[in-house]
C-alpha cells in the first residue's frame, strides 16, 4: 500500500461515518431529506421574512459601508470595511466556485443551479445576522486585537451566565462547534483546496497517467510548497491576511468572471438554452440526484459550501472591522452571498453547461453508475478549453491564487476555534500552523470524494449549532437594525446613545472576555 492508498484508506471510514451522522435523514411520506439541510434553509427563509427582505432593502445602504461613507478613523477595530468583506470574501470565493459547482452540476445535473441561486439570496440575511452579532458581543484586548464570532455571541445565546445547567449546554455546544470549524478549516480550506489546485496542476501537465506530476513524489512537492506559501503568510495574522486578500481577491475575481464572460460571448445564443435546461432541470430533473428534492439538497449543500451562510465563519473575520455601529457590518456581510453565489457560482455553472464537454457528461454518466463524485475543478477547465485551449493554463494560476486566499482565511477562523478549545498561547499556535500546514500537503494526495464528504459534514454541524444561537438572539439585531437606519436617516450615526452606552457597560460587566 502507497501513501496515497494509506491516506485514503484512513479517510475513508472515517468521512463517510461523520457524513451519516450529520446528514441523518428523516422521511416525510416519500419525501426524505437531512434534517440540518432543512434547517439551514428554513432558518434562511425565516430571518428573511423576519428582517423585511432587508437584503434586498438594504442593498443600497451595503455599498455606502463599504465604500467608507460612514466611517471615522477613529472607530475601534483592525481593518476597514472593505478589509474585512475582502477577507471574508476570499474564505467563501474560491474553488467552492469552481470545483464546488462542477460538483454540484454532476451530482445534481443543471437545475442544482437553481436552488444555488435561491439559497444564496436567503443566504444574504443570514450573513446579516450572524455578523452583526460577531461584531456586537467582540472583545478588542490591550494591544487592538479583536477575538469576535461564534465563539462570543453563541455563549450569551445559550444563557451560560443565566443558569449552572444552561452553562454545561453552552459549552459542550461551543465546542463541539469549535472541533467542527478546525475539522472544516482542515478539510474544507486546506486539504479541499490543495486537492484541486493540484488537480488542475496536474491536468494541465499531461493528466494523472503519465503527466509531469502523477507521481506520489510530485503530489508531495507541490503540497509542500503550497504549505510553506502559506506559513509565510498567516504568521502574520488578520492584518497580514487582510492586507493579501484585499489585493488579491478582488483582482482574481475580476480576471475569474471576465473568463467566464468571454465563454457565455461567444457561446451567446445558447445561454437562453442554458436558462431553461437550469429551470427545466430544478423542478423536473432526469434522475440524477434522487428527483426534485434530490436536486434541491445538492443545491442547498453546494450554497453553503461556497458562501458559508450560517456557518459563523464569516462572523469572525467581519468582527475585526473598524466600526462602532455593529449592524453596519452585517449590511457589508450580505453582499457576500450575492457576490459568491449569484453571481460567480451561476456563471460557472452557465459555463460548464453551455460548454458540455465529453468530460461533463461523463462525470454525470459515473455518477448514475456508481455514485463516485468525479468532475470538480477540471469541468471548469475543460469548458474554458473549448473557447481558448490555453486557457486552463491561466485557470491553474487563478485556482491556486483563489486556493491560497481561501486558507490564508480559514487559517485565521481556525486558530480562532483553537484558543476557544487550548487557549492562547504562543507554543499552540505554532502547532496548529504546522497541523494546518500539514494537511494541506495531505490534501495534494487524498481522494476528492473523501475530502468533500468530510468537509460538508463539518460545514453543516456548524451550522446546526450556530443557527440555534441566532434564533434566540434575532430581537437582538432587529432593535441594532432600527436604530442604524434611523440614525442614518437623523445624520446621527456616529453618536452613542445613554441606552447604548448602558447596554455594552452591562454585556462588559456580565461577560467580560469570557
Amino acid at each position: 500500500m502507497n501513501l496515497e492508498e494509506a491516506i485514503n484508506s484512513f479517510l475513508d471510514p472515517f468521512s463517510t461515518g461523520f457524513a451519516n451522522l450529520v446528514f441523518a435523514e428523516v422521511t416525510l411520506g416519500p419525501i426524505s431529506f437531512p434534517v440540518v439541510v432543512a434547517w439551514l434553509v428554513l432558518a434562511a427563509a425565516g430571518f428573511t421574512i423576519y428582517f423585511g427582505f432587508i437584503q434586498f432593502r438594504g442593498a443600497k445602504v451595503a455599498v455606502d459601508v463599504v465604500r467608507g461613507k460612514f466611517s471615522k478613523a477613529d472607530d475601534p477595530g483592525e481593518v476597514t470595511h472593505f478589509q474585512a468583506l475582502a477577507s471574508a470574501l476570499s474564505g467563501t470565493v474560491g474553488l467552492g466556485n469552481i470545483a464546488g459547482v462542477g460538483v454540484a452540476v454532476t451530482i445534481g445535473g443543471p437545475g442544482a443551479t437553481f436552488w444555488m441561486i435561491v439559497a444564496g439570496l436567503l443566504g444574504m440575511c443570514t450573513k446579516f445576522v450572524e455578523c452583526t452579532l460577531g461584531v456586537k458581543y467582540r472583545d478588542i484586548d490591550e494591544d487592538g486585537q479583536v477575538s469576535g464570532g461564534p465563539f462570543k455571541y453563541l455563549p450569551i445565546a445559550f444563557g451560560e451566565r443565566k443558569h449552572p445547567a444552561l452553562k454545561v449546554v453552552s459549552r459542550v455546544l461551543t465546542g463541539v462547534f469549535a472541533v467542527s470549524i478546525l475539522i472544516f478549516g482542515v478539510a474544507g480550506a486546506g486539504m479541499f483546496q490543495s486537492n484541486q489546485t493540484f488537480q488542475q496542476l496536474q491536468s494541465i501537465t499531461g493528466g494523472a497517467e503519465d503527466g509531469l506530476l502523477s507521481s506520489t513524489t510530485a503530489k508531495l512537492v507541490v503540497g509542500l510548497i503550497f504549505a510553506g506559501l502559506v506559513a509565510l503568510v498567516i504568521i502574520g495574522g488578520i492584518r497580514s491576511i487582510a492586507t493579501v486578500t484585499s489585493k488579491l481577491v478582488p483582482a482574481m475575481a475580476i480576471f475569474y468572471v471576465v473568463a467566464c464572460l468571454l465563454v457565455l460571448i461567444v457561446n451567446v445564443d445558447q445561454i437562453p438554452g442554458a436558462f431553461a435546461s437550469i429551470i427545466n432541470g430544478a423542478f423536473n430533473p432526469v434522475g440524477i440526484a434522487g428527483g426534485v428534492v434530490g436536486v434541491m439538497i445538492v443545491g442547498f449543500q453546494r450554497s453553503a459550501f461556497s458562501n458559508e451562510a450560517g456557518i459563523g465563519s464569516a462572523a469572525i473575520a467581519h468582527s475585526a472591522v473598524k466600526t462602532r455601529r455593529p449592524v453596519s457590518e452585517g449590511f457589508v456581510a450580505l453582499l457576500e452571498p450575492f457576490i459568491d453565489t449569484v453571481i460567480i457560482c451561476t456563471m460557472t455553472a452557465l459555463t460548464i453547461i453551455i460548454a458540455d464537454t465529453p468530460s461533463y457528461s461523463a462525470a454525470q454518466e459515473a455518477y448514475r453508475t456508481d455514485q463516485t463524485e468525479v468532475g470538480g475543478v477540471t469541468l471548469t477547465s475543460d469548458a474554458f478549453a473549448t473557447v481558448l485551449p490555453w486557457f486552463p493554463v491561466l485557470l491553474a494560476i487563478a485556482v491556486a491564487l483563489f486556493a491560497f486566499s481561501t486558507i490564508l482565511t480559514w487559517s485565521y477562523y481556525g486558530l480562532k476555534a483553537w484558543h476557544h478549545l487550548f487557549g492562547k498561547r504562543r507554543w499552540t499556535d505554532i502547532l496548529f500552523r504546522v497541523l494546518l500546514c500539514g494537511f494541506v500537503v495531505i490534501g495534494c494526495l487524498a481522494a476528492l470524494s473523501s475530502v468533500v464528504t468530510m468537509a460538508d459534514a463539518a460545514l453543516f454541524l456548524c451550522a446546526f449549532i450556530n443557527i440555534i444561537g441566532l434564533v434566540i438572539l434575532l430581537p437582538v439585531v432587529r432593535r441594532e437594525m432600527t436604530a442604524y437606519l434611523r440614525d442614518r436617516k437623523a445624520g446621527t450615526l456616529h453618536e452613542l446613545g445613554a441606552e447604548d452606552e448602558a447596554e455594552l457597560a452591562e454585556i462588559k460587566r456580565e461577560h467580560g472576555n469570557d
